[in-house]
């Protein structure tokens, strides 16, 4: 009945910033600190982890001499966030 839900995904601030680039699909770092209220490094932090699970992609590169890093979801992540949406409705119907 209960599916279970992904480790990644299943944290407060990992699952805003996939919340996030599944509407905007690619948004830059600071845009993503804005809207989480986290911290640079508690950000970055979880960027990387969603990284290295290939849930999204980081590109850092310099915008008018200022470091710019963009963040864009991969089809894997958008695969692993639909499924963890799919499972985690089997724990809001099972009372039904």
């Amino acid at each position: 009945m209960f599916k279970d839900l992904d480790p990644i995904l299943h944290t407060p601030l990992r699952l805003a910033i996939v919340s996030l680039l599944i509407s905007v699909k690619e948004a830059e770092f600071t845009f993503l600190k804005e809207k989480t209220n986290a911290t640079a490094g508690n950000l970055s932090v979880q960027i990387n982890k969603l990284k290295d699970a290939g849930y999204i992609g980081v590109i850092k590169q310099f915008r008018d001499n200022y470091p710019q890093t963009l963040c864009s979801i991969t089809p894997k992540g958008i695969k692993a966030f639909e499924e963890y949406v799919r499972n985690l409705q089997s724990y809001l119907q099972a009372g039904k």
